[in-house]
């Protein structure tokens, strides 16, 4: 006689979140185009072969602020093995976005939303938000709000970067929610 087995709710929330990680991680990128303040072009063709990492963010948001330095050092660590990083800021203009980034300089290919499609088709709503691509142009993965150098990492491993990772602990996620006009 073979003993029951029954999976605790632990498990099976692993399971579930595996799964989905996998269904996700198996779509094509949604076609996009992205042009950075200096002027440089991005779409799906140019970046096939490297690992894309997406941040939405706001000038406003002090969740995204926090996460600027570390995603800015992790764009220049893993530079070197295909990482391009393209910050998009959301729904502001672009005066708005230089007098910020004068104060608060960032390393990354800051994007505007009035010149990339991307906004739209990942559905930013809460800031920050990371959308991942892989090097076969395929969604890696996704996180809502910021966790830090930590969080990123670990993300960044969906896509092959980094090693791999040994710390399945619990990391708090925080993001703004999009302000209405």
């Amino acid at each position: 006689m073979t003993p029951f087995f029954r999976p605790s709710r632990r498990e099976l929330l692993a399971a579930a979140f595996a799964s989905a990680a996998v269904a996700q991680a198996s779509e094509p990128a949604p076609r996009f185009s992205a042009k950075t303040m200096a002027g440089e072009t991005f779409n799906n063709s140019t970046l096939m072969g490297k690992v894309v990492l997406v941040e939405f963010w706001t000038t406003w948001c002090p969740y995204c602020k926090r996460d600027a330095e570390p995603l800015d050092d992790l764009a220049e660590e893993f530079g070197k093995d295909g990482l391009v990083l393209l910050a998009v800021d959301v729904g502001e203009s672009k005066k708005t976005v230089k007098a910020f980034l004068e104060q608060n300089p960032r390393r990354a290919k800051v994007v505007l939303m009035e010149d990339t499609n991307l906004a739209a088709m990942f559905a930013a709503k809460r800031f920050p938000k990371y959308a991942l691509i892989d090097r076969e142009g395929k969604v890696a993965g996704e996180q809502n709000g910021s966790g830090g150098d930590a969080s990123l990492r670990r993300l960044l491993r969906k896509a092959g970067l980094g090693g791999e990772g040994t710390d399945d602990a619990p990391i708090e996620l925080r993001s703004s929610p999009r302000r209405t006009p």
